[in-house]
């Protein structure tokens, strides 16, 4: 049996002279300090644009990156930006404190800065050209929320919100600029991940990334791509996503984030569901997934209610979907999160795919719960939660044949 160990803590936790932590030195010698420790692996939250809230599990795309993750250091190396205008630019006044709003009205000012002294290099143009299926589509609507005053994008003007295709011709134009400016940006956050996701393999660290299981209503895979979610006529959700009632809220839980339309989905061999766990693949060495229960039976709740009291039960893909991965992209690395109270079903769905579960160690001491571990597992030694702030430590236990699933210390934000 193998057991492996490693830590969960987000970027935006690093240390950082600018506000935020970015992939710069900081993440290295976080990354040198892991090996130091024994562990083998780091777990990051989802690394995506984050919306309202600032939450990672509510990205605007389930593609791009983060820019407040881009390091400036580097910017001022390559002579795109100067040290003194990173030094003189305004990040909030508590150092131990991420202030997302005056942080990223500032950094987003330096990347512009750093877009106008950037010549369109070999790099860039073969970054536009790789990855136009996501980035055509995500730096418009990107530079349409700008044109829109941060409106969620159905309250946009009919013929954009729907996507006509003179709409997206004329601002496509109109937009050019902002556009090219959004795909520096995402040019720079995948270079530099790269690299850093290199710097880390390097020393014998292997990163574990998330995604949330649910997108955002506002984002740009649900603008672009509408057919393949539960929506009316009018692009407003049918039923959203959520949980019932349980011994963690007695009215359930509403998320709100819009239910997949698996009917069309499966039309298409699930090539977004590809696409996505693909991107995910190229980025990490492990992948989460957050909500795992999902593929095999979801909670739907009717749009416009205040509550998730009154919801059904609904079939997923279950298996069809990840034999529909494993055909185009072979093994991939995945850890299902499937935490709570989970069907029986469920339970052979996991057992099916080989993907290790989790289990938390918190858990153990109620009494209610067992506590015994599968031999197939990574167990955290804490449950994460969005408001709290703590350190933890994960372990992976894994048979010959699983993944190597790790012991970890986490941070949580």
């Amino acid at each position: 049996m193998n057991r492996s160990c490693g830590v969960l803590m987000h970027i935006t936790s690093l240390p950082s002279p600018y506000g935020i932590g970015t992939f710069g030195r900081e993440a290295e010698k976080f990354a040198d300090w892991l090996k130091s420790a024994g562990q083998k692996y780091w777990q990051v939250l989802p690394i995506g644009p984050t919306g309202y809230g600032d939450s990672p599990y509510q990205p605007f795309s389930s593609f791009a990156g983060n820019p407040l993750m881009i390091d400036l250091d580097e910017l001022c190396e390559n002579g795109y930006i100067t040290r003194e205008a990173c030094a003189a630019a305004d990040y909030g006044a508590d150092p131990g404190y991420v202030d997302f709003d005056k942080v990223s009205s500032t950094k987003m000012a330096l990347l512009r800065q750093a877009f106008e002294n950037f010549e369109d290099d070999v790099g860039y143009t073969s970054f536009v050209l790789e990855e136009a299926d996501w980035l055509d589509d995500y730096a418009l609507f990107t530079a349409l929320k700008s044109k829109f005053g941060g409106r969620p994008w159905n309250m946009w003007d009919d013929d954009i919100k729907l996507r006509r295709p003179e709409a997206v011709e004329k601002y496509t134009d109109e937009l050019k600029e902002e556009i090219r400016f959004i795909k520096f940006v995402q040019y720079i956050f995948y270079r530099q991940w790269n690299r850093f996701h290199r710097y880390c393999n390097s020393v014998g660290i292997q990163i574990i990334g998330d995604i949330p299981i649910y997108v955002s209503p506002d984002c740009a895979d649900v603008w672009a791509q509408p057919e393949l979610f539960e929506l009316d006529e009018k692009r407003n959700p049918k039923r959203v996503a959520g949980v019932p009632p349980d011994y963690f809220s007695k009215t359930g839980q509403l998320w709100g984030n819009p239910l997949y339309n698996w009917k069309e989905m499966k039309k298409t061999g699930y090539e977004w569901w590809i696409k996505r766990i693909s991107k995910s693949a190229q980025c990490y060495d492990m992948l989460r997934i957050d909500h795992f229960r999902a593929f095999d039976t979801y909670y739907a709740i009717p749009f416009g209610h205040t509550t998730a009291e009154n919801g059904t039960w609904e079939l997923g893909p279950g298996m069809e979907l990840f034999n529909a991965v494993k055909a185009k992209l072979g093994d991939v690395n995945i850890i299902a999160e499937d935490l709570g109270d989970i069907f029986d079903s469920v339970k052979v769905l996991l057992k099916n795919t080989g993907f290790p579960g989790m289990r938390v160690l918190q858990f153990g001491f109620n009494p209610e719960l067992k506590h015994t571990h599968s031999r197939e597992c990574v167990c955290f030694s804490s449950a994460l939660t969005p408001k709290t702030t703590t350190t933890t430590t994960f372990r992976i236990i894994m048979s010959p044949t699983a993944l190597h699933i790790p012991a970890r210390t986490t941070t949580l934000l």
